[in-house]
């Protein structure tokens, strides 16, 4: 079952169950029965709440500078405005919406998307239609099966960096968010031990990707979501195992209000252009103005 599949039956499924646990309940619990209706209103805003208030508990020792109450808070609500957005209407039912652009442009740097945990290719769509606008060539894959291993899913990027190499004669700028930046640097590894000394990438940019893992994914059993937690086996094999990314550069946009990635600096990494945004939640840093900007700066 695709990202796309869980997540359409998640968005209509989830609030069904609810309004019938409601219906069952209204004779005699009216109360209940009305907070079942509301129920699908407010799990978000309540299951946001608690990551920033962890968030908030996690950093007090992080060496990270810290943010301000009033930061959080308005984090807070620009993360719930574009999550619900992303996961309730562009992920589940518009994955395709925006396709690939491969004409052939030779000289032109092209660009591979690379989504996050549970998320599709339409996690990009508003990247993607100002590449389409733009000209320019690029690929954004889908990283599944959504909960499996993220070395798993080197092939579907090696695939989307190859079709933008024959488009372009250039190797691709990649950019990754949460996970993805995870994903891309497993598969700089294995290209590194398949191919050494070639260059396979321009640039890497990454946004919002544990790089030393995060606190939240000691509360995952998914296979990638444990790969991802603080420091885990998998993320410090990757640390020793990296010998071929000293030559190409990585921009690491992270967030002083990251309610999936914390403490702070766990999104940073060693060697890399390290860009701290403030005030910015985990999804919405990928939607923030200024940080699409600057990356469409990298992107050359």
């Amino acid at each position: 079952m695709t990202n796309a599949w869980i997540q359409r039956l998640l968005t209509l499924g989830v609030p069904l169950l609810w309004w019938i646990g409601a219906y069952q309940l209204w004779p005699s619990h009216r109360l209940g029965a009305a907070l079942c209706l509301l129920a699908p209103v407010l799990i978000a805003p309540l299951l946001e709440a608690v990551q920033f208030i962890l968030l908030w508990i996690i950093n007090r020792h992080d060496p990270s500078p810290r943010a301000s109450v009033a930061a959080h808070v308005r984090a807070w609500w620009g993360e719930l405005r574009t999550t619900v957005k992303v996961f309730n209407w562009w992920q589940p039912f518009r994955t395709h919406t925006v396709p690939d652009h491969l004409a052939p442009a030779p000289g032109q740097r092209g660009v591979v998307l690379v989504h996050g945990f549970f998320c599709n290719r339409a996690f990009w769509i508003h990247w993607m239609r100002r590449l389409r606008q733009d000209g320019r060539v690029f690929v954004a894959v889908n990283l599944e099966p959504a909960f499996g291993s993220i070395d798993a899913y080197v092939q579907t990027i090696n695939s989307a960096v190859h079709k933008v190499y024959q488009a372009t004669g250039l190797p691709p700028v990649l950019v990754g968010h949460s996970m993805g930046g995870l994903a891309i640097r497993a598969w700089l590894q294995a290209m590194h031990a398949a191919r050494p000394g070639e260059t396979v990438a321009h640039r890497v940019i990454t946004l919002g990707t544990p790089h030393h893992g995060t606190w939240l994914g000691r509360l995952s059993h998914a296979e990638n979501g444990r790969q991802m937690r603080l420091h885990s086996t998998w993320i410090n094999s990757l640390e020793k195992a990296e010998t071929s990314h000293k030559a190409i550069e990585f921009v690491c946009f992270y967030s002083d209000c990251d309610n999936i990635v914390f403490p702070v600096s766990s999104g940073r990494r060693e060697g890399a252009d390290n860009r701290l945004v403030h005030a910015c939640g985990h999804i919405d840093l990928a939607h923030d103005a200024q940080v699409m900007q600057a990356c469409w700066a990298l992107m050359k």
